[in-house]
């Protein structure tokens, strides 16, 4: 696949993100890992999808929603990136070849296992459920899956949020790659839910723990912490 409007689209959509947020990044080195894998994200707003470009040091092939894909314009442009759609509410046999072949050309293609986007009470950083159809892809496919946990995003929906002066705060962090040797099924399934939804918690501490080593506090550092 030619990527020269992906980084088109980098270049253009890289300088807003540059003057309005301060984002804390850690193990970007894990995503510059050669070869095809599955980057499996958490998923507070739409705006995880720009945060992920714009500090993924990979290209992104991304799973999206088939509603985005209705409007002419919308599907050009996302098509273009090399999005594909996915329809949430059957079997869509047509996107998980899409996905085999994109990872079989040794490309990175992103996805967010929670489905859709989440609120606090139910994200999976705080107990919320997971789709493990990822473990099924990487295991067909022979890839990775490198777990990333994205927060703050949403404060790009504010509207004062696209002034100057570095106003957004988020977090993203990298997880060890996670390699697939068995289909989950059964009690196995649940369990590999259960092992993704820990070690996306792990994460979240380890990027809350950083963050106040540095004199930092954030609204979502607190997500989960009601709950214990």
């Amino acid at each position: 696949m030619k990527d020269w409007f992906y980084y088109l689209v980098f270049f253009l959509g890289s300088q807003p993100l540059l003057l309005t947020s301060s984002p804390v990044v850690l193990h970007r080195d894990r995503a510059r890992r050669k070869g095809a894998y599955l980057l499996a994200a958490t998923h507070f707003s739409p705006y995880d999808v720009a945060c992920l470009i714009r500090k993924t040091p990979r290209v992104l092939d991304f799973v999206s929603i088939v509603e985005v894909f209705r409007h002419p314009l919308a599907a050009w442009f996302f098509t273009k990136m090399g999005a594909f759609p996915l329809d949430r509410w059957k079997p869509d046999s047509p996107t998980v070849r899409t996905v085999l072949d994109r990872l079989r050309r040794g490309r990175v293609v992103a996805l967010f296992p929670e489905g859709h986007v989440r609120t606090e009470e139910t994200s999976v950083l705080n107990g919320g459920p997971l789709k493990s159809g990822v473990a099924r892809i990487a295991k067909m496919a022979g890839v990775p899956i490198l777990p990333c946990v994205v927060v703050g995003t949403p404060g790009f929906q504010r509207p004062y949020a696209w002034v100057p002066f570095r106003r957004v705060r988020y977090g993203l962090i990298y997880g060890e790659p996670i390699t697939i040797t068995e289909d989950p099924v059964g009690e196995e399934k649940a369990a590999f839910e259960e092992r993704l939804r820990r070690i996306y918690q792990e994460l979240f501490a380890e990027l809350k723990a950083t963050m106040r080593e540095r004199g930092m506090e954030e609204p979502w550092m607190h997500i989960g912490e009601a709950s214990g």
